[in-house]
């Protein structure tokens, strides 16, 4: 089904802005009516001498169908000691960490416009009059080329960046929410370069995703080589079990880093690894995967008898568990997996909506559930060379022109394709 563009004319919002509104029928548009500021502009003014486009994407709803919406909105001037994007390409699913949703899903979407307006928390989404199911805001994890450097950056301080650069961005805590023609980055140190070696459309993936991936492999090592200092020493011989949950694209970036990180710092030796395949596209694509277990999480079957079955397959309780599953059910499977004081890793994305609910749980099982952040920008400059390098292959992935958008949401929430989307925006390759 060929997607429905609607577009929006943006106009400078005032304080009392209504919500854009978009009415039953799919390309009805009412172009008076624009966004909200966003916060970066209720908290300072800059100058904005251009428009550009802004794409959201909306999943099959009440009253909107398979559509793309267009807004203009203003691009502020490049900052005097920082850069402005042209971007290329950008990752399908990935949304703002702040929202309430994982990053990854593709349902359940807030349907508030607190990313545009911080004391609007219960209207609805400028396309739908309720829940937004499975729309996202692709531009959070993306690459592009440098359109233009602040008026201050000179051959001394600006990193070995230039006009024209490959580059990824590091998402940084007041990234614009939203794709859009470009993007203005306030620092160059969160603008990352990448090589010629990777296709800019691999780099994509590695801003949000991989590098919460990475973070979370680093962390659990850290957190086995803890436990096994306070092994008694008739269990000093005896391996640990990390069990990753989740096929998506984070458990498959996690899954791809563990085995060569473990194998390159000598891990291996101490470390088990298991998946935990949500989806039968998933088993499939981690059986690939080298000296890694793999167990199918059946929905059809009894909870008991899936924790017993992931049990089995991985030897016994596990000590770690990196949960990319995101929900209340997921962490509860999770923990009933653990060892007695074992540690479950979370997004801290989530962690403020599921912590509080499992925090007598923990107590009760001595275990503990441990927040991880995005990762930093020196592990991102990490990530890129070791994917540059061919150390760690990306996992499978594929590329389709933003005029397929609708399509590719659709066929993304139905689970038909394998891996990642890109959306590509330009061609400059």
């Amino acid at each position: 089904m060929p997607a429905e563009i609607c577009t929006q004319q943006y106009i400078e919002p005032r304080a009392t802005a209504p919500l854009a509104t978009v009415a039953a029928a799919p390309d009805a548009v009412n172009e008076k009516n624009s966004l909200p500021p966003s916060p970066s502009e209720s908290k300072k003014s800059f100058n904005m001498n251009k428009l550009c486009r802004q794409v959201s994407i909306e999943s099959p709803g009440a009253q909107v169908k398979n559509c793309v919406f267009n807004f203009f909105v203003p691009i502020e001037d490049t900052p005097e000691q920082g850069a402005r994007i042209k971007i290329v390409c950008a990752g399908a699913c990935y949304r703002r960490r702040d929202r309430s949703a994982s990053i990854t899903s593709m349902s359940s979407v807030s349907s508030d416009l607190s990313d545009y307006c911080p004391s609007i928390t219960s209207q609805s989404s400028p396309a739908h009059a309720g829940v937004r199911e499975g729309s996202f805001f692709p531009g959070f994890e993306v690459a592009g080329v440098i359109e233009s450097l602040g008026s201050k950056v000179t051959e001394e301080n600006n990193s070995g960046l230039r006009i024209g650069q490959r580059v990824i961005v590091y998402p940084f805590d007041e990234a614009p929410a939203g794709y859009a023609e470009l993007l203005v980055v306030p620092d160059l140190k969160y603008v990352v370069p990448i090589p010629d070696s990777l296709p800019i459309t691999v780099a994509a993936m590695l801003p949000t995703g991989a590098l919460l991936a990475m973070n979370a492999v680093f962390k659990a090592q850290e957190v086995v080589t803890e436990m096994l200092k306070k092994r008694p020493t008739e269990e000093a011989n005896k391996k640990c079990k990390i069990l990753i949950v989740g096929t998506g694209g984070l458990a498959l970036w996690a899954v791809r880093i563990a085995s060569y990180h473990f194998a390159s710092t000598g891990a291996n030796n101490y470390i088990d690894v298991t998946v935990a395949s949500l989806r039968d596209e998933g088993f499939r694509l981690a059986t690939e995967i080298k000296n890694v277990s793999v167990v199918q999480w059946n929905e059809c079957l009894y909870e008991p008898q899936l924790i017993e079955r992931t049990k089995n397959v991985c030897g016994g309780p596990v000590d770690v568990v990196i949960d990319f599953g995101t929900t209340s059910r997921s962490l509860h499977r999770s923990m009933h997996c653990l060892n007695k004081g074992g540690v479950v890793l979370i997004s801290d994305e989530v962690a403020e909506k599921l912590l509080p609910k499992f925090s007598r749980l923990s107590v009760e099982y001595q275990q503990q559930i441990i927040p991880i952040s995005t990762g930093t920008v020196e592990q991102l400059r990490e990530l890129v060379d070791l994917v540059a390098d061919k150390k760690i292959e990306p996992p499978p992935h594929s590329v389709f022109p933003c005029e397929q958008a609708a399509e590719v949401i659709q066929k993304l929430c139905n689970s038909e394709i394998p891996g990642r989307a890109i959306l590509r925006f330009h061609d400059v390759e």
